[in-house]
């Protein structure tokens, strides 16, 4: 790998610890101001065949790997993360556009995920059954064991280009499997850093092979190769259904759309702490977040009061270069998604929605915008803006605020604002959702929580704990 100056990364692919330099070239670009920052070799079918049978060589030796050899291994990562922390941020901030304080934050989450992993790999292990609780089962000992399942295919987005691959290549290490890392073409240079790390731990090669491309011609080929046993992907509804069509009988992990709500009910408490998480969870990252807030649903005794809030708020909001310590969030990834969501945001309030905050677009920067008087249909409530863009409603009960929750294709992440216990209750009862966060916004994660959805929102958890249990197969014994 070459590099030029410190903005400047010109990178090959990465395969058996060693980079293959190609003529063929993916050109990187800083969101913010359009500047060429960097490129990256455009693997083609023949390189990805070649990195896929490199992964499967180094799966035959690390399968047999010790628990602690694996754990080792994720610890030195973590440690190489750590001290490399600030030049990984602002890669991050560089070719995504994140503003700076959150590119730090996601390289601390990153560390602590394959910290946990690495936890998971020293504890991974199965349990005896009960064999004689069955009749036919006497003087018979059993007991299953957890081993590894093979190849693992990782893609990831661009929004988050360090810690969601670290919720695929962490387990997948843990339990003893190699992986092949598609990153975004938006966003690969973070990944170069990742494998310069790789290179300087002395992994075993073939353990992490990163290849980039075209997300449709990379993606789907790793989908439907026969050698690859579990693929795990992060990204849109259509392309996560399409690629679940074509990897046949592999395990499948999905991690796709959302369109997050928080309910502020009437019993909620400290209108300043949900003024200011309202804020944060529907502008950060320019609203690019799984789990950021598109939706607000407000009981109506508090709907002026928070609305007018929440408006005062919002336009204070700094927005601009994202290297700069105060801003919340600088551009969306390209300014073709802007002038997208720049569309979509005119054509609802044609549609009737009303405006209480209508942010203007700069180039691939759009300013915070808050609409009202939407209906179930518009886009803005019905599908995934990905935008800083959110929705307000107003609801009469408990009961239909939920309603309004599960009427969504998506059932990821909700935030609800409560001091009423029933409510609780019935909410965790009630919701079509992989997570209820109770008082706090829907943005809220961890990186050892169960993380993922139902509906359109997914297959399967991230989190190391739950994650592990895919990347790995059951093998039964019986003793007689």
């Amino acid at each position: 790998m070459e590099k030029g100056n410190s903005k400047f990364i010109d990178s090959g692919f990465f395969v058996n610890n060693n980079w293959i330099k190609k003529n063929d070239k993916i050109d990187v670009f800083n969101p913010y101001n359009n500047e060429k920052i960097g490129s990256v070799a455009n693997c083609s079918i023949e390189d990805v065949d070649n990195v896929i049978r490199a992964s499967l060589n180094a799966f035959k030796t690390f399968k047999n790997s010790p628990s602690y050899v694996r754990a080792n291994i994720l610890r030195n990562i973590a440690n190489k993360l750590r001290e490399k922390k600030e030049d990984i941020a602002k890669t991050i901030t560089l070719e995504s556009g994140k503003a700076i304080r959150f590119s730090r934050i996601e390289v601390d989450r990153a560390i602590e995920t394959f910290n946990f992993a690495a936890d998971e790999a020293e504890t991974l292990c199965g349990e005896t059954i009960p064999m004689d609780a069955a009749k036919g089962g006497e003087g018979r000992i059993g007991f299953y064991l957890r081993v590894p399942l093979g190849v693992a295919a990782g893609i990831t987005p661009f929004n988050f280009p360090l810690n969601l691959p670290a919720h695929k290549i962490a387990p997948a290490i843990a339990a003893g499997d190699t992986i092949v890392w598609k990153p975004s073409s938006l966003t690969p240079l973070t990944a170069v850093l990742f494998g310069e790390i790789i290179e300087e731990i002395n992994v075993p090669k073939g353990l992490i092979n990163i290849v980039f491309g075209e997300g449709e011609k990379i993606g789907e080929y790793l989908a439907s190769h026969p050698d690859i046993k579990i693929l795990s992907f992060t990204g849109s509804v259509p392309v996560g259904e399409k690629l679940h069509s074509l990897a046949g009988m592999k395990r499948v992990l999905l991690e796709l759309g959302s369109n997050s709500a928080m309910i502020i009910d009437e019993s909620a408490k400290n209108m300043d702490e949900i003024v200011s998480k309202s804020v944060v969870g529907s502008f950060a990252n320019a609203g690019q977040i799984c789990i950021s807030i598109q939706r607000i649903y407000v009981h109506k005794s508090l709907f002026n009061e928070f609305c007018e809030r929440f408006v005062e708020s919002s336009k204070n909001v700094k927005v601009g270069n994202p290297f700069d310590e105060d801003v919340l969030y600088g551009p969306m990834i390209t300014e073709s998604k802007a002038k997208e969501v720049e569309e979509i945001v005119y054509k609802c309030i044609s549609d009737g929605a009303k405006p209480l905050l209508l942010g203007k677009r700069e180039g691939s920067i759009i300013y915070p915008t808050i609409l009202t008087d939407v209906t179930p249909e518009m886009e803005v409530v019905s599908k995934e803006i990905f935008a800083p863009v959110v929705s307000v409603m107003p609801f009469n009960t408990f009961e239909e605020a939920i309603e309004l929750v599960n009427s969504s294709d998506y059932g990821l992440n909700v935030g609800i604002y409560t001091e009423n216990i029933h409510n609780i209750l019935y909410a965790i009862k009630e919701c079509e959702i992989g997570s209820i966060i109770v008082n706090d916004y829907p943005t809220f994660r961890i990186d050892n929580m169960p993380y993922g959805g139902v509906k359109k929102s997914g297959i399967g958890r991230e989190g190391p704990h739950f994650a592990i249990d895919e990347y790995t197969e059951i093998k039964f014994v019986s003793f007689k």
